[in-house]
């Protein structure tokens, strides 16, 4: 495992692998610095000689690949969730790094000894048409997976608690943060029995990113709830009734949503790529359109109003994972794409 130093590197290595740190900043453009890191990364893979190389996130896609070429790796693996900041936001900085990000994948996802490795049919569509990939090099697998055994439905035991709604993700505008902010205050504002929770912390790496002050002025309105990370989602999950993500752009196949269909949670989500994978519109969740934030509120409501609508989502989002996204499914289809590299 190579990474930058981080929270997660002491899990890595209690899981018994082998963890290498790149100097890497997430937000640099400094044309020789970023040089630089594909040049230690290209080091590392000489040093260790691997059979093959599995990038994760656009940036580390690109570099990865770049220094793979260098140092001769014979199989390269890509695994793109979402577009990300350049492709998803409409600002300067976004509109002026797209043309280079573009450039830099078509060249680092080219070869015949090249796979990436997609979420959903629309980022397929999307790579094929901004021509940044040949179409047979892509492998569309539906999401990281998720454990059927650790996630399952339990019965929300009646402990006199309001019904809960919970917006889990990393906090970026264009996840939709203030759409459900709004959407609170739009049902509180008659409905005082309800309690909306946000999940997640800021991402200072992310240009789009929530900041603390923001969550400290909304702590203070009462409206929703900020808690900051949950390691433990199962427990999380157990006290809640509805999930909701209210993205503004395409998601490879978002985890939480995975893992709330598994726990037999209904689901309230955009109508975007990602969402669309795991949400089927009124038989385990709601589908609004982004950015609409009293159709969310009314998606919201129309759940929290139905419990026999619930207990039937339920069943149904707990069936839709066990079809296709089951870990056990996600990482047979991976370890397939390796072996068909290997081979070649």
């Amino acid at each position: 495992m190579v990474s930058p130093p981080g929270n997660y590197t002491k899990l890595i290595e209690a899981k018994g692998f082998r963890w290498v740190p790149v100097e890497m900043s997430r937000r640099s453009t400094n044309p020789v610095t970023e040089i630089a890191v594909i040049f230690r990364l290209a080091k590392i893979l000489r040093q260790e000689k691997p059979d093959l190389i599995h990038n994760f996130t656009i940036k580390s896609v690109v570099y990865g690949s770049i220094a793979a070429k260098i140092a001769r790796v014979n199989s390269i693996v890509n695994a793109v969730a979402g577009l990300g900041f350049v492709f998803s936001n409409s600002g300067l900085q976004a509109r002026v790094l797209k043309p280079v990000v573009k450039s830099l994948l078509k060249f680092a996802l080219g070869g015949a000894n090249s796979r990436l490795i997609l979420q959903n049919p629309d980022d397929r569509t999307l790579f094929c048409n901004e021509n940044l990939v040949e179409s047979a090099s892509i492998c569309v697998i539906k999401g990281s997976g998720v454990n059927i055994q650790r996630f399952q439905p339990e019965l929300r035991r009646d402990d006199g608690h309001p019904l809960t709604v919970l917006m889990a993700s990393r906090l970026l505008w264009d996840k939709g943060v203030m759409e459900y902010v709004e959407a609170a205050k739009e049902i509180k504002a008659s409905r005082s029995d309800i309690r909306f929770v946000l999940a997640g912390s800021p991402d200072d790496g992310n240009p789009g990113s929530v900041t603390e002050l923001d969550l400290q002025r909304w702590r203070d309105d009462g409206v929703i709830e900020p808690v900051g990370h949950i390691a433990d989602m199962v427990s999380m999950l157990g006290q809640t009734d509805i999930v909701v993500l209210p993205t503004r752009y395409g998601e490879g196949v978002p985890r939480v949503l995975i893992e709330a269909a598994a726990a037999g949670i209904p689901l309230v989500g955009t109508n975007v790529p990602g969402c669309r994978e795991v949400i089927i519109p009124d038989e385990n969740g709601l589908l609004v359109e982004p950015g609409d934030v009293t159709g969310l509120a009314k998606a919201i409501l129309r759940l929290l109003d139905n419990q026999a609508m619930r207990t039937r989502m339920s069943e149904k989002g707990r069936d839709l994972v066990l079809r296709e996204f089951d870990e056990d499914v996600v990482f047979r289809k991976t370890l397939q794409v390796y072996r068909e590299l290997i081979a070649l």
